[in-house]
């Protein structure tokens, strides 16, 4: 037991140094990248958790592989080298995002199966199109995620995703409040509860997208939705939930990246087992001791 501690600190030590190398430019750009991402997480994280619409998230993040298939098509087949994956998973998210919000508020007697469809035919469209795209294409690095791969251009991207989300929750914090909490009482105060639903959707994709260059598509909706969970046995105020899950958010992903990278695991699915396996602990914690 003692020499299995020995070495897992001996690993992460090495990850440390690596860190500090300047030579290890992806190492640190994936630290960076984990830190900014965590902020449109938690808040929008939040957000989907209180309004529990998890599963719509679901049908976004899978959904995107066709918008991310489309694009290299386009890329390498057509010769349209401005299209690049990111461009159509964005494009894909949002048009998910409103076929999802409008099936839901005008057609809910069938809104469990417009969103399984559209969760499996947005992948099989990927398939499709990246059968027909010459070449090799890493789609693990789509499903399951990879922030080693992050560049500089993914971290303008959420830079700016990041000053939107909080602009945008800053100035309309009370409506997207009530849209999660009472839907109806806050159309009867005069809000177009159907707008701020949908812009919450696309919020949401747009989240979403970041999210699968790091945890990919299969996991999105675990790291968008465990820090929140957590956050709620300690926050009292959805201010303050959204903080935690920041934070959590932020100490799932470092973490998970140093175990990760210490031991030769997959970044994505480390952060998610590491996130998962916190939860469930407080989780078991809270209910015996509440």
């Amino acid at each position: 037991m003692t020499t299995v501690v020995v070495k897992k600190g001996i690993a992460m030590i090495e990850f440390f140094n690596a860190l500090a190398d300047p030579s290890n430019r992806f190492l640190q750009l994936s630290i960076i990248m984990g830190g900014l991402a965590s902020i449109s997480f938690g808040i929008i994280g939040t957000f989907v958790t209180t309004k529990r619409i998890g599963y719509l998230a679901g049908a976004i993040s899978h959904s995107v592989f066709g918008g991310i298939g489309l694009a290299l098509y386009l890329q390498v087949q057509i010769g349209l080298t401005w299209v690049n994956p990111i461009l159509g998973a964005v494009l894909a998210a949002v048009l998910s995002a409103l076929i999802v919000g409008f099936v839901s508020i005008y057609a809910k007697e069938r809104e469990d199966t417009i969103i399984g469809t559209l969760w499996a035919v947005g992948m099989a469209i990927g398939i499709l199109f990246v059968d027909k795209t010459p070449g090799y294409f890493n789609l693990a690095s789509y499903l399951f995620g990879d922030i080693l791969l992050i560049s500089t251009s993914d971290l303008v991207f959420v830079i700016c995703l990041d000053i939107f989300v909080v602009g945008i929750c800053i100035i309309f914090f009370n409506r997207f409040f009530g849209v999660c909490f009472d839907t109806e009482f806050t159309g009867l105060r005069g809000v177009n509860t159907s707008f701020f639903y949908l812009l919450l959707l696309i919020l949401t994709a747009l989240t979403v997208v970041l999210m699968v260059r790091i945890v990919g598509i299969v996991l999105v909706i675990a790291l968008l939705t465990i820090p929140p969970a957590i956050a709620s046995f300690y926050a009292r105020r959805l201010w303050q939930m959204m903080v935690y899950s920041i934070l959590f958010c932020i100490l799932f992903t470092w973490t998970g990246l140093g175990i990760s990278y210490s031991f030769s695991l997959s970044s994505g699915p480390t952060i998610i087992v590491l996130s998962g396996a916190v939860y469930l602990a407080l989780l078991i914690i809270h209910n015996l001791f509440k």
